[in-house]
Order: structure tokens, then sequence, then C-alpha cells
């Protein structure tokens, strides 16, 4: 606990001058700092005269698990106008600091519910609609990034062939090539006065929409019926037209989604030796493998 404390109050003081530093205006009397997700040292509300802030670190472990900073700031600048995601206050690295979106979470009902998926595939369509970012989503070099970062004694002879074969793999030719978000979960979309805004941008990336598309069925567990009634919603909002190829397309792209969703967590397992890491990532082993001869 006492490292944790020393962690706290170091970050505490670097956070602190950055508010003096640039808002010079601003007392820090009122300063406030909390950790988002733990005391982890890559998340921190700021509450201060200058207003509340979301405070994100550039650590060593996103940088391994695919977060750069450099490039969420850009994509927040590039879609500042839409109001989709935070305004960003200030960079300054290995710091990012973004306006703190005050909402309520969708629940993981709402999510699920017809009113809920219909919102989301309106946000993903104005997103989607979006300029190109610049920052294209290049999976295989995802996939020999997290290659580096795992660990060695939990590779088998079925995973080092899987690998072999994603990585020889070309990828899908692109449908419908677009600005994606990559996280899409209940936890990440805010009901607001403004209407619904999407948080944690660090995974978003120039890319093709059915793989967005079938990275929300993946991360959230969508049943078969559920899926077609998400791609069908997307559609009608907008997106995509032709159904069909629609489908066809995010069929297409659910193994990548499963071998970067298993790759992922197998970093974060060697990163933290949390057992949620090696439970999540289970599923998709049993998935996968069955796959390797395919």
């Amino acid at each position: 606990m006492s490292g944790q404390v020393v962690a706290l109050s170091r970050i505490n003081a670097q956070l602190q001058q950055l508010i003096e530093q640039h808002f010079p205006a601003v007392k820090t009397a009122g300063f406030h700092l909390s950790p988002v997700a733990g005391l982890t040292g890559e998340s921190w509300k700021i509450v201060s005269p200058a207003g509340d802030m979301l405070a994100r670190h550039q650590s060593s472990d996103r940088r391994n698990s695919g977060v750069e900073r450099q490039r969420e700031h850009a994509i927040l600048r590039h879609i500042a106008r839409q109001s989709l995601g935070p305004y960003v206050r200030l960079r300054s690295p290995p710091w990012l600091l973004v306006e703190w979106i005050a909402g309520t979470p969708l629940s993981e009902a709402a999510f699920a519910s017809a009113a809920g998926q219909k919102a989301v595939s309106q946000s993903l369509v104005k997103l989607h609609q979006l300029a190109l970012s610049g920052y294209p989503l290049d999976l295989h070099r995802q996939f020999a990034r997290y290659w580096q970062y795992i660990d060695r004694r939990r590779l088998t002879p079925h995973w080092l062939a899987l690998h072999q074969k994603m990585m020889r793999r070309k990828l899908p030719v692109p449908l419908n090539m677009a600005l994606l978000h990559m996280d899409i979960h209940a936890g990440n979309l805010l009901n607001t006065e403004k209407g619904m805004r999407i948080i944690d941008w660090e995974y978003a990336a120039d890319g093709d929409t059915a793989l967005e598309i079938a990275a929300l069925i993946r991360g959230n567990g969508l049943d078969p019926h559920q899926q077609e009634a998400f791609i069908r919603e997307y559609a009608e909002a907008g997106g995509y037209r032709d159904l069909s190829l629609l489908r066809q397309q995010v069929k297409r792209w659910l193994p990548w989604v499963d071998y970067l969703m298993l790759m992922w967590f197998e970093v974060r397992w060697a990163q933290t030796a949390d057992k949620k890491y090696s439970e999540w990532a289970q599923p998709l082993r049993v998935r996968l493998f069955g796959r390797v001869h395919d």
C-alpha cells in the first residue's frame, strides 16, 4: 500500500504541475485527483477550477498493448466538431488530458435493448461517415507487436501454427473504409445532455466498417440473433446498405477479431498476472485452435 501512496503522491504532483503550467490563471486550491480504474497510474480524474478532466498516461504497458496517446490525441482532434468523444484539453507527453464527460454509462440491459442498439448504430454510422484519420489499423503489425509481449511459457504448437497462419493470411478486402472506434461496449457509451457520446478512443484507427461490427459482436458476446439484428439496425441507420454483402464481410472479419482479442488478453495477462485475462482468453483459444488446420 505504501508504494501505491507514493505513486499517487508523485502523479498528483506531476498533474498539478501540468495544470499550473498550462492553466496559469487557475488556482489549484480546489485541485483533486482520483484514479479511474485502480492505482495503475494510467487514468486519473482531475477536479479543478479549470474544469473536470481525464488524464491518460502513456505507459510502456499500454504502448505494448497497442495504445498510442499521440494517435488518440490526433483522432480526438479530428472528430472534435462532431461531439462524439471528449475534447482534448492538453497534450503534454506522457500525458493526454481530455474533457471529463458528465453522463451515465449505458447498462448492459440498455445496450442490448432495441432502443439501445438503434442509438449505438446511429452513433457508429455518424462516426463512419467522417473523413479518414490517416491512422490505418494494421492487424498483421499489431499481431507481430503482441507476439513480442506474450508469456513464452503459455505457447503451444497449436498456438504457433495459428500465429503463423494468421500472419500469412491476407486480410479481407475492405467494403467501406472509415474511422473506427474498435472498443464499443456499454461502459464506453454515455448518455449525456448532448446525446450519446463515446469514450476511450485509445484503439481508434481507420479500417473496414465491417471490422468494427465484428469487434462489437465479439466484444459484447452477441448471439446469432442479436448479430443479425444489429447488422440490420446499422444498415437502416445509414450504414452499408447491402445487407448480404455486409453480413458476409462481418463473418470474414470474425476470426481476425478473435485472434486480436486473444493476443490482447494474453499481453495483459503477461503484464498483470490477473486471472481474468486468462479466463477471458480461454474461449477464444477453444474457438481459434480448432481452425488451425482449416
